[in-house]
């Protein structure tokens, strides 16, 4: 429902939004065969490849997730890990991310909920976004995350009217970013 409400707020603002739902796909994890750190590229061919092709398309990235044993599900930590091939392509074989010439800077932003109050609920989370967010070169907006703590129950945010209005904000925002 926040990320929905995201994706609104941003289209308002006159932003093209296109949604992936992890759920909906069929890839694998990353296997470690480290055919990346030689080409650049991942050599499993699944449905990962909608997620490059959107990945190198996108100026703004919203990740939205519930927070799971205080981390990532584990379906969208094997996107993060199969994104492996674009840290290869930056570290090891020094190339620049796949983007087009004149393409605006990228930003990223991510909007978590988790059950627990508990005050490290989301540090896990942040690290590993951090580094993902840098292999595939968008700055990360940590000032402008969205964070819910004390969410359990599918459809509970929509009693917390502020954080679905936070999310349109700050999709709204991401579109206003100069790049």
């Amino acid at each position: 429902m926040l990320l929905d409400a995201a994706l609104s707020g941003a289209k308002a603002a006159g932003a093209q939004v296109e949604k992936i739902r992890v759920g909906d796909l069929s890839f694998s994890g990353c296997i470690e065969c480290n055919d990346c750190l030689e080409t650049g590229e991942c050599t499993i061919v699944d449905d990962m490849a909608v997620v490059y092709e959107a990945l190198e398309r996108a100026d703004r990235i919203i990740i939205a997730s519930p927070i799971f044993f205080m981390g990532l599900p584990s379906q969208l930590k094997a996107i993060i890990d199969r994104c492996q091939q674009y840290w290869a392509l930056k570290y090891v074989l020094r190339e620049d991310f796949p983007r087009p010439a004149g393409a605006p800077k990228r930003y990223g932003v991510f909007i978590g909920v988790g059950a627990t109050r508990g005050d490290r609920l989301f540090d896990g989370t942040i690290l590993t976004l951090k580094y993902f967010f840098d292999a595939i070169n968008a700055e990360p907006l940590t000032d402008s995350y969205l964070l819910v703590k004390g969410i359990d129950e599918k459809g509970e945010i929509s009693g917390r009217p502020e954080a679905i209005e936070a999310a349109r904000d700050l999709g709204r925002s991401l579109v206003s970013l100069g790049g």
